[in-house]
């Protein structure tokens, strides 16, 4: 499987097909048990500061948001922050970021007290603060009403847009694969049983299984 820069992927796949493990795999927080995984073209450490440096240019978002119990802005700025951005950019990258998602009348609020729509929104906002290379999301509008999932979804096309971050996106959802990746990939029991162009796979896909998942049928 090749990932190419500044597309977004569509990752889909039945229940326990091994999607969120892949993102782990790719984040370098989960070793492969088989393979050969190379980064930029270059086979990725397994541990050390040079793998840290790999890390760094990455950002994974969980299905289950994770915030700091600090103010919304604050969590938005900690990543600029861990990597000494000045004062006056983390400022300025901050508050673009809490308008594009709908939050800066909320820059102050605790983000424990938010909504999941409004907690998710925070925790991409986060992600792509310091435009990491790639973007891993883990079914980031999961159990999320309408209008989280679309303001969301636009986030995420708009960084990728104007920002050229590449996104990987795993999600249950095959309609929201449909609407925003350039390509699909559809793994079953960890391996990849079709990947190519988004349109293709789901109009005209070469594997059986993949026009029964697309089309809502069960695999097992």
């Amino acid at each position: 499987m090749t990932l190419h820069a500044g597309k977004i992927y569509g990752l889909i796949g039945p229940s326990g097909a091994g999607k969120s493990t892949l993102l782990r795999i790719i984040n370098l927080l989960t070793p492969a048990s088989v393979g050969t995984y190379l980064f930029q073209g270059e086979p990725l450490p397994e541990n050390g500061r040079n793998k840290l440096k790999i890390q760094r240019k990455m950002a994974l978002v969980f299905q289950k948001t994770l915030l700091f119990k600090d103010s919304v802005w604050n969590n938005v700025a900690y990543g600029l922050k861990a990597r000494n951005f000045n004062s006056k950019e983390t400022e300025k990258r901050v508050n673009l970021l809490l308008e594009q998602v709908g939050m800066e009348e909320l820059a102050n609020r605790r983000a424990d007290t938010l909504s999941g729509g409004e907690a998710q929104r925070v925790a991409i906002a986060r992600a792509v603060a310091f435009e990491p290379e790639l973007l891993l999301l883990d079914e980031p509008t999961a159990n999320l009403d309408p209008v989280n999932i679309e303001i969301i979804e636009n986030m995420i096309c708009q960084m990728n847009r104007e920002k050229k971050i590449t996104v990987v996106m795993v999600t249950h959802n095959v309609f929201q694969a449909r609407r925003i990746a350039n390509e699909v990939i559809f793994i079953e029991n960890g391996k990849v049983v079709e990947m190519g162009p988004t349109k293709k796979i789901f109009s005209d896909p070469e594997k059986e299984k993949t026009r029964l998942f697309v089309e809502g049928k069960m695999i097992y």
